[in-house]
C-alpha cells in the first residue's frame, strides 16, 4: 500500500548537497525543519507531522505530541533506545541508519582483536623502555586457521566475515535466521530454528558481537556464556554495551576464563572511572568512536532517501525495527 507524505518533521543538521538531497526526496511534502532542543518549534511541527526524520533518538515529547506520526527514522545505527513499547502499540514504523559504517566497524573489530593477539600494550611499554624481548611471541599464535564466531550477521557481521576470511579464519555465524548459507561462513546457527549461541561460543577462538540490542539480547553474554568459551578465546564488542554483563566480563578476564576482551561500547558511557575494567591488562577499551567512512553523512542520506522512496511506494523498509527489537531495560 502506497503512502503519501504530507508533513515531515526533520531535525537533521545536514547542509549543502546532503540537505538538498533530503529536500528533493521530500519535495511533495511540507518540511518542518527544527532544531531538536527547540521544544516550542517541535511542538508546532508535531501537530501535523506524519513522518519524522530525527538526528538522534526519539524522546517523550515526540511520542506524546506526535499523534499523527506513522513513520520515524532515527539517523544512527543502534535504535534500541527508540524501540519503545509505545512505538509498536501505536503501529508506528521505526527505522534507522544501520549499515552506514559497516566496513570501518569491522576494521575496528580487528584492531581490537589484533591488539590483544599481538599484546600491543606490552609492546608499547617495551618500546618506551627500549626493551627488545627475544621470543616475545613463542607462546602465541596468530589468527590464521583460528575460528571467528560472529553473533549478529547484519551489515557489520557480514563485513567482519569478509575480513576474517582474508586472515584465513574459519567463520561461524549466529543470527535470527539465514536464507541459505551466507557468503564467507563455514557454519551458521539460527535463533528462529532453535539454535543457541553455545556451540559458537564453545568452538570460537574469537567472538565478535555485532547483534542488535533488545530485550532478547540484553546481557546475552553473561557468566554462563564465559564458562562455555575457551580460556584462550577473545571477546570483541562492537554492538552495544548492555549485550554483555560487564561484571561477569570483569570476572572472566580477572580469573582467566577468557584470554582477553576489547570493547568500543559499554552499558554506561562514558565508562565510569570506577569501573574495574579500566585496570585489567587483558582489556582494550576504545571510547565509542570509530574513524569515519569516506562519506558517512552521504551514506546516511542515501539510506534516508531510499526509505522515503520505499515508504511512498509501500515497499519493505531498510532497517525496520520489529516487535522483538523492543528494548525496555532503560528508562
Amino acid at each position: 500500500m502506497k503512502n503519501t507524505i504530507k508533513n515531515a518533521l526533520v531535525t537533521l543538521d545536514y547542509t549543502g548537497d546532503h540537505w538538498k538531497k533530503i529536500e528533493d526526496a521530500l519535495s511533495h511534502a511540507n518540511i518542518f525543519r527544527v532544531v531538536a532542543d527547540d521544544k516550542a518549534a517541535m511542538a508546532e511541527a508535531l501537530k501535523n507531522a506524519d513522518i519524522a526524520i530525527l538526528h538522534g533518538d526519539l524522546d517523550d515529547q515526540i511520542l506524546e505530541e506526535g499523534k499523527n506520526l506513522r513513520w520515524i527514522h532515527c539517523n544512527h545505527a543502534g535504535i534500541a533506545r527508540s524501540a519503545r513499547p509505545e512505538i509498536f502499540e501505536r503501529g508506528i514504523m521505526l527505522t534507522g541508519s544501520a549499515g552506514r559504517s559497516g566496513p570501518v566497524l569491522a576494521e575496528h573489530t580487528f584492531f581490537l582483536l589484533l591488539s590483544l593477539v599481538y599484546n600491543a600494550r606490552v609492546l608499547e611499554e617495551n618500546q618506551r623502555a627500549h626493551i627488545w624481548p627475544a621470543g616475545f611471541y613463542n607462546d602465541r599464535r596468530g589468527l590464521y586457521e583460528k575460528t571467528m564466531g560472529i553473533i549478529g550477521f547484519g551489515y557489520i557481521g557480514q563485513e567482519i566475515a569478509i575480513r576474517a576470511k582474508a586472515f584465513g579464519m574459519k567463520v561461524l555465524a549466529y543470527d535470527r535466521t539465514f536464507d541459505g548459507m551466507p557468503k564467507n561462513v563455514d557454519q551458521c546457527y539460527s535463533a528462529d530454528k532453535g539454535d543457541s549461541i553455545d556451540d559458537l561460543l564453545k568452538n570460537s577462538d574469537a567472538v565478535a558481537i555485532a547483534i542488535r540490542l533488545s530485550d532478547e539480547t540484553y546481557r546475552l553474554i553473561d557468566s554462563s556464556a564465559f564458562s562455555i568459551m575457551k580460556d584462550t578465546a577473545y571477546l570483541i564488542n562492537m554492538a552495544r554495551g548492555a549485550i554483555v554483563d560487564e561484571y561477569a566480563l570483569y570476572e572472566a578476564l580477572r580469573d582467566g576464563k577468557i584470554a582477553g576482551a576489547g570493547s568500543d561500547v559499554f552499558e554506561m558511557e562514558p565508562l565510569p572511572a570506577s569501573s574495574p575494567l579500566w585496570d585489567l591488562p587483558n582489556m582494550i577499551i576504545t571510547p565509542h568512536g570509530t574513524p569515519e567512512m569516506p562519506d558517512m553523512p552521504g551514506n546516511c542520506v542515501n539510506i534516508i532517501r531510499e526509505n522515503i522512496r520505499r515508504y511512498q511506494e509501500g515497499l519493505p523498509m531498510l532497517n525496520k525495527a520489529e516487535q522483538r527489537d523492543m528494548y525496555t531495560k532503560e528508562a
